[in-house]
């Protein structure tokens, strides 16, 4: 059989709807499981995010996420590809090698987690080079602060930067902001729906669908849904619904113009007496301190309240002398007492993903752990 008689009795023997690519998930929030995702849900999903960004031949993409996860695979290869520009790979993830690489290769587009864009924006060699080639890129993978988003833009020269939303499942985006959206947009908003997909917000209680402003779980309906969990049905059934809708597990709002905003995980908001708190509301509060550098806010449990706030922050370089009791005050009157922090940790790194996301479910041990520690040390 000739080479292309053989190629061709390959093509006749699969379908667009064929598992393509076991997909981990992260493990952000436990053990991951294994997303069954096909060319169909990978191609059209990285055709879009490529076209949020006018990606042509000309561009070139530094490609500094693993490929081994949907950022690296969909977000970036697969938009480089159904647009025939080009990718620049790094190994692995390296401040001072991916803002050398954007100076070097000339890169229009960049891509990566908050701390990743922190830890470039924050290297004492930043402002040694020159970042005028870039145009766009992507902050996700996790919730991007609106300072970060704003730095990206001032320091990076990324003023058609965007900022994708999804998660594994769902091949992984399915709102993104556009690169000509309006400053407020790109800062404020994860953006609209990609085009031939549903989206809306439930009530995570009721399942009934809420309107603009209304806060509910996000959920998705279109060709980027996973085929389901490798060997996991009883999963899968619990996640995508007969009619095929896919829950995210994320709380959001949508205005009036479509673009959504998210408030954050279900799993991560804190119940304090009763009063249901958004961690996200109070780490963009937080990151207007001046000693901020990055900041996690999650519940602590507590026996009186269920759950306490508690602020994880690392500081920027000189503000040693900042203190817990200086950030509670900063935060005293300007935000519900109750959504002050009960206790501020001042730390060096978050629990990460392979991938660079935050797993915030370690946080409330953590925060448990450094409790103990203070009592030993008879500062309770």
């Amino acid at each position: 059989m000739s080479a292309r008689k053989s190629i061709q009795r390959i093509k006749d023997s699969v379908t667009q709807h064929d598992v393509i690519n076991m997909q981990y998930t992260s493990g952000t929030e436990g053990f991951p499981k294994g997303v069954m995702l096909t060319s169909r849900n990978i191609v059209n999903d990285g055709y879009y995010i490529g076209e949020n960004m006018n990606y042509t031949a000309k561009d070139r993409l530094l490609l500094q996420v693993p490929l081994f996860h949907c950022f690296g695979t969909v977000l970036g290869v697969m938009a480089v590809i159904t647009h025939g520009s080009t990718m620049v790979v790094l190994e692995e993830y390296d401040p001072l090698l991916a803002i050398s690489s954007i100076q070097k290769e000339k890169c229009t587009s960049i891509y990566g987690v908050p701390t990743m864009f922190i830890g470039m924006m924050n290297h004492p060699m930043f402002d040694m080079f020159d970042m005028s080639s870039l145009r766009t890129g992507i902050m996700a993978g996790s919730t991007c602060p609106v300072e970060t988003m704003k730095d990206a833009i001032e320091k990076m020269n990324m003023k058609e930067i965007t900022s994708v939303y999804g998660l594994t499942e769902a091949a992984p985006g399915f709102t993104q902001t556009n690169a000509a959206d309006s400053f407020e947009k790109k800062i404020n908003t994860v953006g609209r729906k990609f085009p031939n997909i549903e989206v809306k917000i439930v009530d995570p209680e009721t399942g009934e669908e809420l309107g603009p402003g209304e806060t509910g779980e996000i959920m998705c309906r279109g060709f980027n849904v996973m085929k389901g969990y490798y060997n996991m049905p009883e999963k899968t059934a619990e996640t995508i619904e007969p009619d095929g809708w896919l829950h995210s597990g994320d709380l959001a709002t949508v205005d009036e113009d479509g673009y959504y905003s998210i408030v954050g995980r279900i799993k991560d908001m804190i119940i304090r007496g009763g009063e249901n708190i958004y961690p996200r509301e109070i780490e963009e509060f937080l990151f207007t301190h001046e000693c901020v550098q990055d900041v996690q806010v999650a519940g602590i449990p507590d026996e009186k309240y269920g759950e306490i706030v508690g602020a994880f922050i690392i500081k920027e370089d000189g503000f040693d002398d900042v203190t817990e009791a200086d950030i509670r005050d900063f935060c005293i009157g300007s935000i519900a007492r109750y959504k002050v922090p009960k206790y501020v940790f001042f730390v060096d790194e978050f629990p990460l993903t392979t991938s660079g996301k935050i797993q915030k479910y370690k946080l409330g041990d953590l925060g448990l752990q450094l409790l103990e520690e203070r009592r030993e040390r008879g500062e309770l």
